[in-house]
């Protein structure tokens, strides 16, 4: 990952939640939620893509729905 334009917003070698979006893709970027806990678009070349397994992934999004009703 390059972090080198958003080090306040991105750390390296940290999982970041991405959501689907189809016209950020056409034009090469991801919709990121960044260490601001909001999502903002990136470069996709900024980061990998990971395939977590299911269990994986279900824990994360469990996680992040706590972190969310908190910051709330």
């Amino acid at each position: 990952m390059d972090n080198s334009e958003y080090p306040a917003s991105l750390e390296l070698h940290k999982v970041y939640r991405v959501f689907l979006d189809k016209e950020a893709e056409r034009h090469g970027d991801l919709r990121v939620v960044d260490e601001s806990g909001e999502d903002y678009l990136y470069p996709a070349d900024y980061f990998v893509l990971v395939d977590l397994p299911r269990d994986t992934m279900h824990a994360l999004s469990k996680s992040y729905t706590r972190g969310m009703q908190r910051a709330g």
